[in-house]
């Protein structure tokens, strides 16, 4: 066992002493030591009751012949960073996390894993982490939080965020806005539509890392309970057979998930966290694989944002197995592949069946032939940026305007609240990507406001920065390269026509290449906007977009 590396001979005996002075008798130092860790805290709604969570984890491990070690990790709420500085550290979060996995896992000699996340940056932080290490691993994160109301209307945090721009239209009153505020976000869990958070956890279960259920049973379910108890009981199992996410994480395994995740309509956010996880793993994939994936992948989901229903919704109607059946049944997946649960995806989807034809479109029926999320490339997208299909109106799939300029979201939310952006417009925010941001923030307070005043199905969004799961619309982000290395997207001006064709993978702006290598070659690299503390560091080292922002060693 690695753990004896800290726990057996003469040489580890002050160790060893260390361990009892944390209470672990003889016989506990004997058990495989499984590393539990916990992204609990009192500040992310998701996260509130893994301590609860993490409990039925150990006494999983303990009823399995283990002995779990409880250690900690950091978590940012997207929801309460969202709209100001704190969201400059959301997505740079992740690399965090995973190099605090690494940091636990080998500091202490762990023999295996259990990671219990749930929020946006969270899950894939830990699973790179795992990935990076290759020991026995298994996720098993929080699970979705129950839809809230607004009168007889079932809502998510995506209807919050878009209550702010009906009430700046003048469209609903205080007494409104307050009845969002209140019910909304009914208790613990992630936010329950489709969001990152949700489209992740997903997307653990269809490539293979955790259990059946992990993306889709409620928080406040014991269901969700009994799941943190066998995850605990077979990352023992796991531990046994020398069974490591490198065995998991195949290529092919990557291919389930992004058609998956095609299927299901996920966040244009799993683009980045798949990529970066893919590299952990050693798996060559790019933006080329995603699209071409897209291209053969029915989408058969609109959950929130793109369509009225939820998680809990999702879970009736049979959960990602019910997908994931459908996709093996028209060809999409390979059923051959190891997973956390020891056996194949087939086995583990074998008595799947879609309990809900309108909550999954059945496969001669789907909501479109091709996947959720496309890659656009053009004249200011030389190396791809991504929009989540499923969640734009018919009309906006094919667009044509006026380019409004910001450089930052601050700029653009100004004048959006100001009512300055008009139907037919494209709005365009620079500098808001990995390095230029820094951290590429999440721009779901523009998209809901142009949602709630009723400009989604007109104006078009394109940035460099990244969008929230919540948003929808033509919302069109991570454009690489960004503006801060000289990207195409930076040198576009007001009043430009720019050109959108997601239908033929396309976004353009309508002035020649000779215009647009003047303006190059005029163009001056703006000021860092953060120059001290680690977020500085960041930049310094993070890839672009279209590589899943990675920090480069």
């Amino acid at each position: 066992m690695r753990s004896d590396n800290v726990k057996k001979g003469v040489e580890r005996t002050p160790n060893r002493s260390l361990f009892y002075a944390l209470g672990y008798t003889d016989e506990e130092l004997e058990r495989p030591l499984i590393g539990v860790v916990s992204a609990h805290s009192e500040i992310v709604p998701g996260h509130a009751h893994l301590d609860k969570l993490a409990e039925a984890v150990k006494a999983g491990v303990y009823a399995a012949g283990g002995t779990p070690v409880l250690v900690p990790s950091i978590g940012v709420c997207d929801g309460i960073a969202m709209g100001h500085e704190g969201m400059k550290y959301s997505l740079p979060s992740r690399e965090l996390i995973a190099d605090s996995v690494e940091t636990m896992a080998m500091a202490h000699q762990f023999d295996g894993l259990v990671l219990v996340p749930n929020c946006d940056k969270i899950v894939p932080g830990m699973v790179m982490g795992a990935a990076r290490l290759n020991i026995p691993s298994i996720v098993v994160s929080g699970g979705p939080m129950l839809s809230g109301k607004q009168g007889k209307r079932r809502v998510s945090l995506s209807q919050m965020f878009e209550a702010v721009g009906s009430y700046k239209a003048g469209l609903i009153d205080d007494e409104i806005l307050d009845e969002y505020t209140q019910n909304t976000c009914p208790g613990c869990g992630s936010c329950s539509g489709m969001y990152t958070a949700n489209s992740m956890n997903c997307l653990c279960e269809a490539i293979g890392m955790a259990l059946p259920g992990n993306g889709t049973v409620p928080a406040v379910s014991s269901r969700r309970t009994m799941l943190a108890k066998h995850a605990g009981m077979q990352i023992m199992q796991l531990v046994e057979k020398n069974i490591c996410p490198r065995d998991i994480l195949t290529p092919a395994a990557f291919k389930n998930a992004l058609a998956t995740d095609m299927a299901l309509g996920c966040s244009t956010n799993s683009v980045l966290h798949l990529l970066a996880i893919a590299n952990e793993a050693g798996v060559p994939m790019d933006l080329k694989t995603i699209n071409e994936m897209s291209a053969k992948t029915p989408n058969f989901c609109h959950l929130a944002p793109a369509g009225p229903t939820h998680m809990q919704d999702l879970d009736d109607a049979g959960g990602v197995p019910a997908v994931m059946k459908q996709l093996a049944d028209i060809g999409d997946l390979d059923t051959t592949l190891l997973t956390v649960t020891g056996k194949t995806v087939g086995e583990n989807i074998a008595g799947a069946a879609n309990k809900n034809t309108d909550e999954i479109r059945p496969i001669d029926n789907p909501y479109s032939t091709t996947g959720g999320i496309a890659i656009l490339w053009g004249n200011i997208a030389k190396d791809g940026c991504v929009v989540k299909r499923s969640a734009v109106a018919p009309e906006m799939l094919v667009h044509e305007g006026l380019a409004r300029v910001f450089d930052g979201e601050e700029e653009a939310i100004d004048a959006i609240y100001k009512g300055e952006i008009k139907a037919g417009d494209v709005v365009v925010i620079c500098y808001e990507g990995p390095k230029g941001g820094p951290g590429m923030r999440e721009m779901l307070n523009p998209t809901s406001a142009l949602a709630g005043m009723k400009l989604d199905k007109s104006v078009a969004l394109i940035t460099d920065g990244r969008f929230s799961g919540a948003s929808r619309g033509a919302s069109i982000g991570h454009v690489a390269p960004e503006a801060a290395e000289g990207g195409e997207i930076g040198l576009i001006k007001e009043g430009d026509i720019i050109k959108i064709n997601i239908p033929e993978s396309t976004i353009n702006v309508a002035v020649s290449d000779e215009e647009l290598a003047n303006r190059k070659a005029a163009w001056q690299p703006h000021e860092p906007k953060v120059k001290h503390g680690w977020l500085a560091r960041y930049a310094k080292m993070v890839s672009g977009a279209n590589k899943g922002a990675i920090t480069n060693y």
